[in-house]
């Protein structure tokens, strides 16, 4: 049996197993690698007639029942050897042509009618493929019983030889892109190439890209193997592998054990078709199948074997487009943001068949613009280095704003919808920011996003302090229509800024006066719980809120205290009333004028508490005369006070659960965990013990308490007031006269008296160590201390040193 060389079919009926098995039963016969594809063969002319429309056989992607269909032989006029055409229509693997499905005729004739196939593709038929077979006796015969006699198996080889041919068109339409840009820009190559790959649908050696400029495109063409195709419109060769991995596929027929040494993608060694093959092949005629290039009408049959015209001659098998229902390509819009259609440049980028690029099916495209006053149709062009379509004709005049634009042309014989886009046209008109108003901030590079008459349309962004120099800005448009913008403020001061917006178009430059500030308050949230008539917004720098506004409720801050790293600012209702859980966010405003939004959160009601019990214990006096304090609701620092508190709702009391206590402004807090200083009697009572020493020197007024707990801190209760005593040294009061009272820090005292006409008030900043005041009618004077001035206090006159307090 001759030698035969045939397509590398990949059938998935087969299966990898069949293939991988044949590749290497085969390899032990043959050590050298396949030739490729380069031969020039025969050409052919053919065209297409469907509806009283005729097509070059490159313009047709499938054809159709009824299609009339002519095939002349190319050859040159000094063309010696002659060549039988022979056309059959194929029905499917289990019905065999009818004999007159296979038509011949003989080239070298002067009549049109003997010398070319004049077909009609009939009812039933499903593949076309065509035979060109040196003249000798028999031949006709021998090719009508192959085909008659395994139809099935020409179908698959024929359905082949056409996908392989259209990878081929792709490869070659990559190569001729490369070699196009070949002697451009040095660096444009390395851009253009992966821009060409991924338009084409192939696995680009990425090795190439990373030599030196000179030798990158030389790598490219030079190791067309390494160029693995992908088709998304038509099954590729590498993707009808059935039951296993590509990756394994190529492994295997890399191997130079499975008679190949590289895996080319397009084309090989078929041990199934060549099996296929062998079995019609006998002592007359060898099969020798062939890629066919379309150009037009003109079809170049490329190849990798030389016909022979001694027995075995050889017979050239040409795969025809399918007979089937047309198929367009579903061809998808590769961006979903707007596009500026005043662009001399403008790119419509479309993704979803490489085809669109190495084909003439495809053609007569244009968008057609939806204007106000009609449809504008302008030509476009496929650009494989460019990822889609581009202008190829001017723009009317005249156009503005946003409008909706698709591409439209012709698949074949057929009409061609393709995928629509957003356009817009320069615009006069005003800029703004979108959505939350930004703060933005000197000191750092700021995001922002923009809305305006027709962002894709921007030509340039420049943003300007005062007189400064203007800064440029990059800008890009968002899928929703947007400007995004990076302001760079790192070296820009605070204070106003201005950006300035140039179109395309001959558009009047836009401004938008916006205003840098310095680093914000930061705000994580609100929290409110059920029933409270104020919130708690933690953050940082949050001395710079002013108020707030939730739903139709104003806030206004009231104490701020510093929990490590956060500050915890206390906003109260204006009107007193409780909040109710009405809106998810509130506006909170910043003494620089600006506003803000925090989100807001409401939780379950505050756990309830209540004061029992308060006991006064007494510190060490020293020595000196001691005051007198009535009652239990100041508590001096030098003393200590036990109080016992009742919670009134919630879960019983455990050991994680504190008391704090903090003075008004809760500038000053101590927590009291359950220990030493804080126990649980019972369910829900606790008794606390307060070292006034734990909150520090700073700590006098109004002191308050509230119990807190994993889920939340009740709301605060009044303690008592903690005072700060002067030290009385001595009392020495003539027997008609006044009284001179001596001591250290008397400026403590804000009034002393004796109860006869209006007592002595002790001026601001007093630094004195002795006080006169008139002789009280009794033993007491009558004194009023600045941290606590309702709180009733006495000095004894004649007490004792040591005295007590009572």
């Amino acid at each position: 049996m001759p030698q035969i060389r045939s397509l590398h079919s990949v059938s998935a009926r087969h299966g990898l197993l069949c293939a991988a098995g044949a590749l290497l039963l085969a390899g032990a016969a043959r050590a050298a690698d396949p030739a490729p594809f380069d031969l020039s063969g025969p050409g052919l002319r053919i065209t297409v007639t469907r509806g009283g429309m005729t097509l070059p056989i490159a313009q047709v992607p499938s054809l159709a029942e009824g299609d009339r269909i002519r095939v002349v032989a190319d050859f040159p006029t000094d063309q010696r050897a002659r060549f039988l055409l022979v056309s059959a229509f194929l029905q499917g693997a289990t019905n065999p042509p009818a004999k007159d499905w296979v038509r011949s005729a003989e080239p070298w004739k002067k009549k049109d009618k003997d010398r070319q196939l004049d077909l009609e593709v009939p009812k039933g038929a499903r593949q076309l493929v065509l035979f060109l077979v040196p003249e000798s006796g028999g031949a006709l015969g021998a090719i009508s019983d192959a085909v008659r006699g395994r139809p099935g198996e020409f179908v698959r080889a024929t359905q082949d030889l056409n996908q392989a041919s259209l990878d081929r068109a792709r490869l070659d339409a990559f190569m001729t892109a490369i070699r196009t840009q070949e002697n451009s820009h040095p660096e444009y190559l390395r851009s253009v190439a992966p821009v060409l790959a991924r338009s084409l649908s192939m696995k680009l050696n990425e090795d190439c890209l990373g030599k030196v400029i000179e030798s990158q495109a030389a790598c490219l063409l030079e190791h067309r193997e390494a160029l693995v195709l992908a088709d998304v419109h038509t099954s590729s060769l590498t993707e009808t592998l059935a039951g296993a991995p590509v990756d394994l596929a190529l492994q295997l027929s890399s191997t130079r054990e499975a008679g190949m040494g590289y895996y080319s993608p397009y084309i090989g060694v078929i041990r199934d078709i060549a099996r296929v093959f062998g079995a019609f092949s006998n002592p007359q005629l060898d099969y020798l199948p062939s890629l066919t290039q379309r150009q037009g009408a003109g079809v170049a049959l490329l190849l990798n074997a030389a016909p022979s015209f001694a027995k075995p001659r050889s017979v050239l098998v040409a795969g025809m487009p399918a007979i089937e229902a047309n198929s367009p390509p579903r061809l998808r819009a590769a961006v979903d943001r707007p596009l500026c259609g005043a662009r001399p440049d403008l790119l419509l980028p479309v993704d979803g068949a490489p085809l669109i690029y190495a084909t003439d099916y495809l053609r007569e495209m244009k968008l057609r613009i939806e204007a106000p006053g009609g449809t504008v149709d302008i030509p476009v062009r496929a650009r494989a280095d460019k990822g889609g379509y581009m202008i190829d004709g001017p723009v009317p005049a005249g156009l503005s704003g946003k409008l909706t634009a698709r591409l439209h042309g012709l698949w074949g014989f057929d009409p061609f919808e393709g995928p629509a886009f957003r356009l817009e046209f320069p615009t006069a008109g005003e800029w703004r920011i979108a959505g939350e108003p930004a703060s933005l901030v000197s000191g750092r590079d700021n995001p922002l996003e923009l809305e305006g008459p027709s962002p894709a349309c921007v030509a340039s962004v420049t943003v300007r302090r005062g007189n400064d120099q203007p800064l440029a800005v990059g800008a890009t448009v968002t899928d929703a229509g947007r400007l995004a913008l990076t302001l760079p403020l790192k070296d820009v001061r605070p204070g106003p800024l201005t950006l300035e917006f140039r179109q395309l178009g001959g558009i009047d430059p836009a401004s938008l006066a916006v205003r840098a500030y310095a680093q914000a308050s930061r705000l994580d949230g609100l929290l409110v719980h059920a029933g409270d008539r104020f919130g708690t917004l933690s953050g940082q720098r949050l001395d710079q809120v002013a108020g707030a506004s939730f739903g139709e409720r104003e806030l206004r801050p009231l104490t701020l205290r510093r929990e490590g790293d956060i500050d915890r600012l206390t906003m109260a209702a204006e009107d007193g009333a409780a909040l109710e859980d009405v809106a998810s966010r509130a506006r909170v405003r910043l003494k620089d004028g600006r506003s803000l939004s925090v989100s807001v959160s409401f939780e379950a009601p505050r756990p309830g508490v209540s004061l029992l019990q308060r006991t006064l214990k007494p510190g060490r006096s020293g020595s000196g005369v001691a005051l007198a304090i009535r009652g239990e609701q100041l508590l001096p620092d030098t003393g200590q006070m036990v109080f016992s508190a009742r919670v009134n709702d919630g879960p019983r009391l455990t050991a994680k659960d504190r008391i704090e206590i903090a003075t008004a402004d809760e500038d000053v807090h101590v927590d009291l965990p359950v220990g030493p200083d804080l126990q649980i009697q019972g369910n829900d009572i606790v008794v606390a013990v307060l070292d006034p020493g734990k909150l520090g020197p700073a700590a006098f007024g109004p002191l308050q308490f509230r119990l807190v707990r994993e889920t939340g801190a009740s709301d605060w209760q009044p303690l008592a007031t903690l005072a700060r005593l002067p030290r009385i040294t001595s009392v020495d009061c003539a027997p008609a006269g006044e009284c001179v009272v001596k001591g250290e820090r008397l400026f403590l005292i804000e009034t002393i008296g004796s109860g006869k006409g209006k007592p002595l008030t002790i001026a601001e900043g007093f630094t004195g160590d002795t006080i006169r005041v008139s002789r009280p009618a009794g033993d007491r004077l009558a004194l009023r201390l600045r941290d606590a001035p309702g709180e009733e206090v006495t000095l004894p006159v004649r007490a004792p040193p040591s005295a007590a307090v009572k």
